[in-house]
């Protein structure tokens, strides 16, 4: 049978969970015991990769070594980082922290062959490919991808038994996720999501950075930090002030520069308002999620908290006052997210290979229904003509309107301008806007090459395909041709090929990960 896993590679942490006997999910430990492991990893020079907590202590020698909070640049085709002379992506950074998960879970549990690996709602397509690449480089079988508040959604609806109309309210080290979900039973139906993939708890632990720097430079005239490897303690220390304020009204915090020592208080209100712009960014996105699903805040159950930094009390209160009663805190925060997506991974297996699936989980999964949606909305780049004033102006038109339920199809015809037009210039795009300057460059863009001597007003039509992991292919077609340009997303986007993903996992393939 085969062994399946979910995994949250998270901005800050990363945890890996797999399904018991029973169909019941459970964390994996690491070989250190630890149940959650920081997401850093630290390129020793003796060839080593260091992970986890042994990679934040290493930071402090060298930061030029070590890489933290690399999601926040996932898909991101300009970020790289050089070491000992050779550049890593993004997704091959991250590769290092699926292989160490998977690396100490398999021995516990026998072998892991195929995986989920959650991200957050508001990724885009080229950050959704990228992650599923990672998962490949790290040498896994990633069967889906599945948005972090959903599969926390699915975790609390089959181990909790929460019903109704509720908000998730995932805060993690680097993201922020609002969805929306319907819940009967064993039957999930995300309504709506909104969110800001760089905005969570590294943002409020640089407030705090900045806040000690500030304060030190009042009382001394001096400098905090005069290098990298000095900042990232500071950095750390400001993340554990920041945990301690989730805890106590008042932290008495001991600073040393480069001008002798300084000690005070940070009390929770001062925090409060250092992270007050992010609060309140926090709030908006919440009513634009409202909005989206047609709601008003009184309309929803219960609002499930997820993620490390749903427990700081500010954003607790802030939550309070929008819904009028206390946010539920269930379980773990730090966990569910993974939890949830070990059993969207059993959940794809029973799908597509039940065979391969205990009779315990697919016991247990049987009579599961999970329903998402759309994230962004998708279009293309057309001329369109004022009826009034003839005035043409380049428009971008939406095919598939953010929320829509997944998987979808959606069909639109639209018309050549000129005699002899030889082609067309075919653009997929991102984004709610109908001005292209809004919406950023063309997630993918190519020509659909025309037959000869067609009249103006000869249609081309477009199929626009969204499947359950996410993953959308588009496809242009001159009907009396049949000539067509395809967009597979799944391959087009992102990093990578499948021959350059071994190129990756070669290139990585001599580090031993520690």
């Amino acid at each position: 049978m085969s062994k399946i896993a979910g995994i949250d590679l998270g901005t800050t942490f990363s945890a890996i969970s797999h399904l018991n006997n029973m169909g019941r999910p459970d964390i994996i430990a690491n070989r250190d015991g630890e149940r959650i492991m920081p997401s850093a990893v630290f390129f020793s020079p003796d060839g080593r990769i260091l992970t986890g907590e042994e990679a934040i202590r290493s930071r402090y020698d060298d930061v030029g070594r070590s890489v933290r909070w690399i999601k926040k640049h996932m898909g991101d085709a300009e970020h790289k980082r050089t070491i000992d002379g050779k550049d890593y992506t993004p997704a091959e950074l991250s590769s290092l922290i699926l292989k160490k998960l998977h690396q100490d879970a398999s021995p516990q549990v026998g072998e892991i062959t195929d995986v989920v690996i959650s991200i957050p709602a508001n990724f885009g397509e080229v950050a959704r490919k990228a992650t599923m690449d990672a998962g490949k480089i790290a040498g896994l079988n990633v069967v889906g991808i599945v948005n972090e508040p959903t599969a926390a959604a699915f975790y609390y609806a089959i181990t909790h038994e929460i019903q109704g109309h509720v908000l998730i309210f995932d805060l993690g080290g680097g993201t922020f996720d609002v969805s929306i979900a319907n819940v009967a039973g064993q039957d999930i139906e995300i309504v709506a999501s909104s969110g800001d993939s760089n905005l969570g708890g590294y943002n409020f632990d640089q407030k705090l950075t900045e806040f000690f720097a500030q304060k030190y430079k009042e009382e001394t005239g001096g400098n905090l930090y005069s290098d990298d490897e000095e900042k990232a303690e500071i950095e750390d220390y400001a993340e554990k002030t920041k945990k301690s304020l989730s805890k106590k009204d008042s932290v008495s915090y001991k600073l040393k520069g480069d001008s002798g020592r300084v000690q005070g208080t940070i009390t929770r209100s001062e925090y409060d308002s250092l992270i007050s712009s992010d609060l309140a960014r926090i709030e908006m996105l919440i009513e634009t999620a409202l909005d989206e699903a047609e709601d008003e805040a009184s309309d929803i159950d219960k609002v499930l908290l997820v993620g490390g930094s749903s427990r700081i009390p500010a954003v607790q209160s802030l939550l309070k006052k929008m819904f009028k009663y206390e946010p539920s805190l269930i379980g773990n925060v730090d966990e569910c997210v993974s939890l949830g997506a070990a059993l969207y991974a059993g959940l794809r297996m029973l799908e597509d290979n039940p065979s391969q699936v205990d009779a315990g989980i697919a016991a247990g999964l049987s009579d599961v229904k999970v329903g998402d949606v759309c994230n962004h909305s998708y279009g293309t780049l057309c001329i369109a003509v004022d009826e009034v004033t003839q005035a043409e102006a380049l428009t971008n038109v939406i095919i598939i309107p953010k929320n829509t339920a997944i998987p979808c199809e959606v069909n639109d015809t639209f018309y050549t301008r000129v005699d002899g037009q030889e082609k067309v210039n075919t653009r997929v795009t991102q984004g709610e806007s109908a001005d292209p300057d809004l919406i950023g460059d063309p997630i993918a863009e190519g020509f659909l090459e025309l037959p000869q001597g067609l009249p103006p007003g000869s249609p081309v039509e477009i199929k626009y395909s969204y499947d359950k992991d996410q993953r959308m292919t588009c496809v242009f077609t001159e009907p009396a041709s049949g000539k067509s340009k395809v967009f597979d997303l799944d391959l087009k986007s992102g990093e990578s090929s499948e021959r350059t993903i071994e190129g990756q996992k070669a290139k990585l393939a001599d580090f031993t990960i520690e």
